[in-house]
């Protein structure tokens, strides 16, 4: 439960910084929400588990965390966005709508990786893995 709270809490931050990136007026539906529920998830299959192995080992799972956290969001807001396009018609083809995902896959990854961005992230995956951790410890 503590990793998936942090985990979404960390999500929802970091989504706040990346709003800005988007040009104006971009419509961003339920970006915040689909992030924060991304981060809750990663946090609870991922982190969770593995609490109460160590604190080596707790850096290791909220670097991991994080990856497959980003992962997610990045490819389900790519898939929303190829699927908002694809119904306005701006594919020719399947073929070209899902080679579009991995393109917007690559630009959102690419507008993310700022200074601020990734030292949000990595910082704060590796401390809610140490609280993790911490918690994990104490009730096990």
């Amino acid at each position: 439960l503590i990793g998936a709270i942090l985990f979404g809490a960390l999500a929802w931050y970091t989504t706040l910084l990346i709003v800005p990136l988007f040009p104006e007026n971009t419509d961003l539906g339920w970006f915040q929400e689909l992030n924060t529920f991304l981060g809750l998830f990663a946090g609870w299959t991922v982190a969770g588990p593995r609490a109460g192995t160590g604190y080596v080992a707790a850096f290791s799972y909220g670097l991991t965390t994080l990856v497959s956290m980003v992962v997610m969001a990045l490819f389900f807001n790519s898939s929303a966005v190829m699927i908002e396009r694809s119904l306005r018609k701006r594919y020719d083809g399947p073929g070209e709508a899902v080679t579009d995902v991995f393109e917007l896959f690559i630009e959102h990854g690419t507008m993310m990786l700022t200074y601020e961005i990734v030292s949000v992230l990595l910082i704060g995956s590796i401390a809610a893995a140490m609280v993790i951790e911490f918690v994990g410890r104490r009730t096990s």
